[in-house]
């Protein structure tokens, strides 16, 4: 057992001088890490396939032509060229931009039409584009294995060390939500600025963008993704700190690309807020235009539409209803997987249709890491697709909420209201005025 555990710290020991010796060519200091360039990739692959498959493209091939176009620009005057860089426009409402590591960045439309230039743009692009040359992820998810190789020496010291060092590699999605420090924040902002500088962008766009994220983060947004002034610091702190950069500038910023013409062009007609098209809550009653199916979370429950489902939590967030896509080929085939899981206590069932629709209907138990909850789960059969309706809650809250889940797998419908139907978001419309006037 010593020879193992001396034999263990002698190859970490190793490791830790042989990440040392790293440089980041984007950051100029040294690097650690544990993650290989080749598992950057593949994680961040990953992340973009779960969120391909969760949150839809904006559908404007000319859009996302425009973005990319944008990009390569950056890309061409940044670090680690050579990535497999890929940039999506998202057709969410939300006010976010993201990056896996690896170089696949997704944009929200929601964000884009918030901006006012291309140079706004590149400053969102430019940051995240950072925080892929810097190998932040990577940094972070080293630092959390050597926590655990860490653990590992000093509890059991055993050869499953190695099965650690590979443990977060297929994270996918969640790393979306893995949020950086204010040092790495503000290390990608530095280096959205060397980015778009370079492309002879004028970089108090950057400051303008940060205004508007503030203006934002006050009166609140939409969408199915967090915000992204939510993970990063506050947007007047960054205003300070380009206003700084700029003033150190040694270029000329008057002569340089605002990018407002071409950018407007691009966003006239685009999507502006939430797409009914992609369902809406109208008080407690949900809506799917695009789907034509609607459905009612309990009274007084807050709702919410999100990527890869649609949520009701109840006014004590102790107890919850949930309608996401199902797999499957049939209701009943569906319920018995379902009821057969590990941790499932399963109680009556039925297979009677729902408002005309195939649908198959248990009540269960189940034991979770968190406690024990009862509910009733449904799976119906619609448009070609099968979904899940699940609610549950706490066993003392159990008869409490019991009537309003029952009502809410109860009421899955066919969708043929003309008004739900047909109902369209709004666009952005670019109008030139004859001549210069105050607004009012």
């Amino acid at each position: 057992m010593y020879r193992r555990w001396r034999n263990l710290v002698i190859v970490l020991g190793g490791l830790a001088v042989a990440v040392a010796c790293a440089v980041n060519p984007a950051t100029g200091g040294r690097e650690f890490s544990l993650v290989s360039e080749s598992q950057e990739v593949a994680m961040g692959r990953q992340g973009a396939e779960e969120t391909l498959a969760t949150i839809p493209l904006v559908a404007d091939s000319a859009a996302q032509q425009y973005l990319r176009s944008v990009a390569r620009g950056l890309v061409g005057v940044a670090e680690r060229p050579n990535l497999p860089w890929s940039f999506y426009l998202l057709d969410d409402a939300s006010v976010h931009a993201f990056a896996f590591p690896g170089g696949d960045i997704f944009v929200t439309r929601g964000i884009l039409t918030h901006m006012n230039n291309e140079a706004e743009l590149a400053g969102v692009l430019g940051h995240e584009i950072g925080h892929v040359t810097a190998r932040h992820t990577a940094t972070q998810i080293s630092r959390a294995q050597l926590a655990e190789i860490g653990m590992a020496v000093t509890t059991i010291a055993s050869p499953e060390v190695g099965s650690i060092l590979g443990a977060t590699v297929g994270q996918g999605l969640g790393l979306l939500f893995l949020k950086f420090g204010r040092d790495h924040e503000f290390q990608a902002d530095q280096l959205g600025f060397r980015y778009m500088t370079r492309d002879d962008y004028d970089p108090r766009a950057m400051s303008s963008m940060f205004t508007m994220l503030q203006r934002q983060s006050a009166a609140g947004g939409g969408g199915r993704l967090p915000e992204w002034q939510s993970t990063h610091p506050a947007p007047e702190n960054r205003v300070a700190r380009n206003d700084q950069r700029v003033a150190a500038f040694q270029g000329t910023p008057d002569s340089m690309r605002l990018g407002r013409e071409r950018f407007l062009r691009r966003l006239d007609g685009m999507v502006f807020g939430e797409d009914p098209r992609q369902g809406y809550f109208d008080g407690e009653r949900f809506f799917h235009p695009g789907l034509r199916f609607r459905f009612v979370i309990p009274t007084g429950w807050q709702g919410s539409n999100q990527p890869a489902s649609v949520i009701g939590v109840s006014p004590g967030k102790d107890a919850i209803v949930a309608l996401a896509p199902a797999k499957g080929t049939s209701p009943s085939g569906a319920l018995r997987e379902f009821l057969d899981q590990e941790g499932i206590q399963a109680g009556p069932s039925s297979v009677s249709p729902v408002n005309g629709i195939p649908a198959a209907t248990g009540e269960f138990t189940a034991t979770t890491s968190q406690g024990t909850v009862t509910g009733v789960v449904q799976f119906v059969s619609y448009g070609g697709r099968l979904y899940r309706l699940l609610g549950y809650a706490t066993p003392a809250k159990a008869a409490v909420y019991s009537a309003g889940l029952r009502q809410f797998v109860g009421s899955f419908a066919s969708l043929t209201d003309p008004t739900a139907l047909n109902r369209q978001p709004n666009h952005i419309r670019r109008v030139t005025l004859p001549r210069g006037m105050t607004l009012e």
